[in-house]
């Protein structure tokens, strides 16, 4: 089975159970580390600026029914290790929806090729993003960067 259909698994069999429970995913990663398999499943609040974060039992909740729903699918031919876990103050934004919650934020975004003479940009506000362009405000200057050159966007975590 391949990564993005085991991506499309996860999503089709807890998207009712998150909903019931507040719940929504964030991200599924299925990887290989050294000699052993790794299925994480990325779970967030569905309204985070509320001030709830996920927690350890939040994570126990949702491990325990995914456990139960892939005995019982036996979808994924390799031994794994299942684990569910929160993105993170630091998450990685990825779908077109985190980067729309979270404009208006600092953020960290590198890049595979130099724009405006820089390939990281820190703590740069999120403005805008759109298919095509993510649009940052880096050290008082407003930059767009092709979303084609853009590696990973991170929340900045500023203390």
């Amino acid at each position: 089975m391949t990564k993005q259909n085991i991506r499309k698994l996860i999503e089709e069999l807890i998207s009712e159970f998150l909903n019931e429970n507040g719940l929504e995913l964030w991200n599924v990663e299925f990887q290989k580390e050294g000699r052993d398999w790794f299925l994480r499943v990325y779970i967030d609040r569905k309204n985070p600026e509320e001030g709830e974060y996920i927690s350890t039992d939040d994570c126990e909740l949702v491990s325990r029914f995914l456990d139960e729903r892939l005995d019982e699918e036996n979808p994924i031919e390799q031994n794994y290790y299942l684990e569910v876990c929160s993105p993170g103050m630091d998450r990685q934004l990825i779908k077109p929806e985190h980067y729309e919650r979270y404009k208006g934020h600092p953020v960290d975004v590198k890049l595979y090729s130099a724009v405006e003479g820089r390939k990281n940009f820190k703590e740069a506000v999120l403005e805008d993003f759109t298919e095509e362009t993510l649009v940052i405000v880096a050290d008082g200057k407003r930059i767009e960067l092709p979303l084609d050159k853009v590696a990973k966007t991170n929340l900045s975590v500023i203390f």
